[in-house]
């Protein structure tokens, strides 16, 4: 049978009968239960254990008990604290209750008067949590509407999640990075049968691969040094519910197989485990690479690759949506508006159709976090000129208007190799009004690929002066070497990107 998490209660009293009774009685009551003698001790086990509840001796020996109540209300003021103590003066209580105590009960202890007020709090930290739940539930709501409202590509991906929402199958959420994989995912999730019971979400990118086994799965005492207890992992906490996997791709691939093995059998072994346990997790997935790729190329299980993409949800980005584009500008400026407590005026006319023209290579996410400066510093023009110094995406039509780079000979020559680059950046932009199946130039192109024209001759006259020393040329222009050879990398590709388009001509 699958372990339901318990309750965690601390114990912090240097009375060790007192504490060890406690205990007792607590653990009979199927409550998970660790104790410490100081105060000093109880801030330590308080990080590691992170209880529900503290029974808080206010005479405990070393920093004293008013002094770790201060403590423990400043890691974790959701935290309830029941003081105890065998002089209940008027002085003690309030100092307690100032300090944020939740309750107070001398000593000697009545057992059912303890089982009544921990019963109290803890049903008021439910109560709590589930109004929590319910306010993070209307609002991604809000974001799931704000999502799905406009664009006919994500209507058809919010026809796919209702088609699956109900089921048990796994899911793979695919998209570059920003586009909403986890509002995807939480979608799913409220739509479906399990919406009730935990949504777990593991970003596997950001633990290392070393911690993410026991991360999710768990551990047994003794399983490694410092294991001194047993700690649950993910999937236990989502037993019954929901685990969103993001990155997924970035799983080391001896931890795929121990994936594969809760997916098929629904089944897995903690950490120096001897048996393995049964659980009842629905998994999905989400990545911003091609997992084909990395199948091909050994860094992915096959098998896992077809057990994670029963139903494949494919999320386009900002760029194939534009149309959405004033939808997230309004929701964005609301929110940030009310949450910096600041009213700046909407944007203009002028700035929506830049943003509609820029490419959003970091999706919402950019998008967001533009609104959210905007918000902040109220510049509009400012924000404007962000986007400017963007490199955009290069189309076919935008590749023939990039000048040229050609080293002549060994690269050494004084002859400016970007030489009649203005002259043609001026014919483009003239000649592409009239020019058969070329469509006109915003001026938000021109303007950035004449920032490109001006940072390429900016650095053939530094490398010119500098006899093609690049490390010496990335002093004078300061940048970093390496930044200097991404340019120059650059100025290549776009060069052979030319060739071609006028080889096809």
């Amino acid at each position: 049978m699958h372990a339901v998490p318990r309750t965690r209660i601390l114990i912090v009293d240097d009375d060790r009968a007192q504490s060890r009774f406690l205990s007792a009685h607590l653990m009979r009551r199927s409550f998970d239960v660790s104790s410490a003698s100081t105060g000093e001790e109880a801030v330590r086990m308080f990080r590691v254990f992170d209880p529900s509840l503290v029974l808080l001796d206010a005479d405990a020996r070393g920093m004293e008990g008013m002094e770790t109540l201060e403590r423990l209300k400043q890691i974790k003021p959701e935290v309830s604290v029941i003081m105890t103590a065998s002089s209940g003066s008027p002085d003690v209580v309030f100092r307690a209750s100032k300090l944020g105590a939740d309750d107070f009960i001398s000593k000697p202890i009545d057992l059912p008067a303890l089982d009544q007020r921990m019963a109290r709090l803890l049903d008021g930290q439910r109560l709590t949590n589930e109004v929590t739940q319910l306010r993070d539930q209307v609002r991604r709501q809000s974001d799931f509407s704000m999502l799905f409202g406009t664009s006919p590509k994500m209507e058809d991906v919010k026809n796919t999640i209702e088609q699956v929402a109900d089921t048990n199958a796994t899911v793979l959420i695919r998209g570059e990075s920003g586009t909403g994989k986890e509002v995807v995912a939480r979608m799913v999730f409220s739509h479906s049968l399990r919406h009730e019971k935990p949504f777990v979400k593991v970003n596997c990118a950001a633990i290392p691969h070393e911690l993410l086994e026991s991360e999710l799965f768990g551990y047994e005492p003794g399983a490694f040094t410092g294991a001194n207890r047993q700690k649950l992992g993910k999937f236990d906490l989502a037993h019954g519910g929901t685990i969103f996997l993001d990155e997924i791709s970035e799983m080391h691939p001896a931890l795929q197989a121990k994936l594969l093995h809760v997916l098929q059998d629904g089944e897995f072994s903690r950490l120096g485990g001897k048996r393995d346990i049964a659980v009842d997790v629905r998994v999905l997935a989400a990545t911003n690479k091609q997992l084909e790729r990395a199948v091909e190329e050994g860094m992915f299980r096959e098998d896992l690759f077809y057990r994670l993409n029963v139903v494949s949800i494919h999320i386009p980005p900002l760029r194939e949506r534009q149309e959405e584009i004033p939808v997230f500008l309004d929701f964005f400026l609301r929110k940030y508006s009310e949450y910096y407590g600041k009213q700046p005026p909407p944007f203009t006319d002028y700035a929506v159709s830049r943003m509609m023209e820029y490419t959003w290579p970091g999706n919402i996410r950019e998008l967001e976090n533009l609104v959210k400066r905007y918000v902040i510093v109220g510049n509009e023009s400012q924000i404007i000129r962000e986007l400017s110094t963007h490199k955009p995406v290069v189309s076919s039509a935008g590749a023939a208007a990039i000048p040229v780079w050609e080293p002549k000979g060994n690269g050494v020559s004084g002859k400016n190799h970007f030489a009649g680059a203005s002259t043609e950046l001026a014919e483009v932009a003239t000649a592409a009004p009239a020019a058969e199946g070329v469509e006109s130039l915003s001026l938000l192109e021109i303007g950035r690929q004449a920032a490109m024209r001006a940072e390429r001759e900016a650095i053939e006259r530094v490398l010119n002066q500098t006899r093609w020393n690049r490390r010496q040329a990335a002093k004078i222009l300061k940048v970093s070497y390496k930044a200097l050879l991404n340019k120059l990398k650059l100025i290549e590709e776009q060069n052979l990107i030319q060739k071609r388009t006028v080889g096809t001509k």
